[in-house]
């Protein structure tokens, strides 16, 4: 890792992002991508300082910037790891390339249509599992003749036959994250982006993702992945893209990035137990 930065992340990613004898056409390209929500502050505070006069009475808004000047390029055949911690822009990431984020500033150019896990938002509680297939190819743009064709082997794979008349309601989260992926997965799409549904299912789901996502790269197609189990980023991915703070500190080899984001998280870890036991003396415990 080359230099870092005041609060102890690596000062820019160790590998450009780009191959080397230019034989591949990009996937992905995230040119100088910044995304900045503005959010409204505490309604509490606002009310306590309108009614002690001290403010006006125009909302506030703080802005918060959840991607910062990041800049990479993805290729066919790479299975793409994003890793940091809470709050570092992984989610933003994968929404902006999704195309449903706007980006702030920068452009994100896609050679096809990247497919977002999770089509949760589309599906309906009420309905049955099978009519919910439809529903979620939809969402993904699939034909309902493709769906029609698809939807016996979407539950079999999701382990979901014979709760498929049951509406989506009474199903578990694991239930709901393998139908989610099998319906994501019932095509095969050139760019797929995963957010932490891998994290959610029993061993077998978790086996069977894995499986899939391998097809998927083997079949040329671009995947990245955002989760939380680093070793599930180190075992499937051959690329890790490391995010602090919604910047873009490092890119490269899964073990070495990994590595290197468990060693500065143990350092936070350690430094925030330091201040937490001076503060502790200093009050008492109280």
């Amino acid at each position: 890792m080359n230099g870092e930065r005041a609060d102890g992340a690596p000062a820019r990613p160790p590998v450009a992002g780009a191959r080397d004898d230019g034989s591949a056409t990009p996937s992905v390209v995230v040119d100088d991508l910044s995304v900045t929500y503005k959010v409204q502050v505490d309604k509490r505070r606002e009310l306590r300082r309108v009614l002690v006069g001290s403010q006006s009475r125009r909302r506030r808004y703080r802005a918060v910037q959840a991607v910062r000047a990041v800049s990479f390029v993805a290729y066919p055949g790479e299975c793409v790891g994003v890793i940091g911690h809470n709050g570092s822009g992984k989610s933003t990431l994968l929404r902006t390339i999704a195309g449903l984020q706007p980006p702030t500033s920068g452009r994100v150019f896609a050679s096809a249509r990247p497919v977002l896990l999770g089509v949760s938002a589309a599906l309906e509680g009420d309905v049955s599992g099978h009519d919910n297939v439809y529903l979620g190819g939809t969402a993904l743009g699939l034909t309902r003749a493709h769906m029609r064709d698809q939807v016996d082997t979407i539950l079999d794979s999701a382990g979901l036959t014979e709760f498929a008349d049951m509406p989506l309601r009474t199903y578990s989260s694991g239930m709901k994250a393998r139908l989610n992926f099998a319906i994501a997965t019932s095509t095969t799409p050139d760019i797929l982006l995963i957010d932490e549904s891998l994290g959610v299912g029993d061993e077998e789901f978790r086996e069977q993702s894995e499986e899939r996502i391998q097809q998927l790269v083997e079949g040329s197609g671009t995947v990245f992945i955002v989760s939380h189990k680093a070793g599930a980023i180190v075992a499937m991915c051959n690329r890790v893209l490391w995010l602090d703070h919604g910047r873009l500190v490092a890119d490269g080899e899964p073990e070495a990035v990994v590595g290197a984001y468990r060693q500065l998280m143990r350092q936070r870890r350690q430094a925030a137990d330091t201040t937490q036991d001076r503060t502790d003396r200093i009050t008492g415990g109280l």
